[in-house]
């Protein structure tokens, strides 16, 4: 009777420690939750707006060359020179760069073939005898000569008597400019000049 008095002591301590479980472990009741208000996007920040009084500096100026009036001067200086007979042929050869940088050569070459367009003097070789020659030889069409003895050797070819050669030298944005005529046939240098270039 004492065991079973036991037995039934340690159930009943039991089913209380059980129930005290059960109560500890049921859930809190769960609070209804707001939704949350909607967030306004954060714009980016914006850069220092100038207060009135203050200066903005400008961005640099790009120059260019004007190869037009750079070369007018030198082209008129050679054609007032003793020793070139009328109406020779004319090879203008394409200006050499040897500045620090890239130079519009194009454009130069471009310049001293307008510059002595109806000259009066001379006879140029045409941009279609030049490209059908450089074909003929085997030279690409974006070829420039840049070396004298080739633009020599492209003017015998040509049948022309003189070749005028072109270099552009120094700082790329104000490159000095010499220009040679020479005889085809015996290379010789029958007039030289130079001058800065202007923008």
């Amino acid at each position: 009777m004492i065991r079973s008095v036991k037995l039934s002591g340690a159930f009943f301590f039991a089913l209380l420690l059980s129930g005290c479980v059960i109560k500890q472990q049921q859930p809190a009741p769960v609070e209804p939750t707001q939704p949350a208000p909607p967030t306004e996007p954060v714009p980016p920040p914006q850069p220092p707006q100038p207060q009135p009084g203050e200066t903005v500096p400008s961005p640099p100026k790009l120059k260019s060359i004007n190869w037009d009036a750079s070369v007018q001067p030198l082209v008129a200086n050679m054609l007032q020179s003793s020793g070139v007979t009328p109406g020779s042929v004319l090879l203008v050869d394409r200006v050499k760069n040897s500045t620090n940088g890239n130079l519009q050569s194009e454009k130069a070459t471009s310049a001293i073939q307008n510059a002595l367009a109806n000259n009066g003097k001379f006879t140029l070789v045409t941009d279609d005898q030049l490209s059908q020659a450089k074909q003929t030889l085997g030279l690409p069409p974006d070829d420039s000569l840049n070396s004298r003895s080739k633009a020599i050797g492209l003017a015998r070819y040509l049948n022309a008597q003189y070749v005028l050669y072109s270099n552009a030298q120094g700082e790329v944005k104000a490159p000095t400019l010499q220009m040679q005529l020479m005889l085809v046939q015996s290379g010789e240098i029958i007039w030289s000049g130079n001058g800065d270039t202007k923008h």
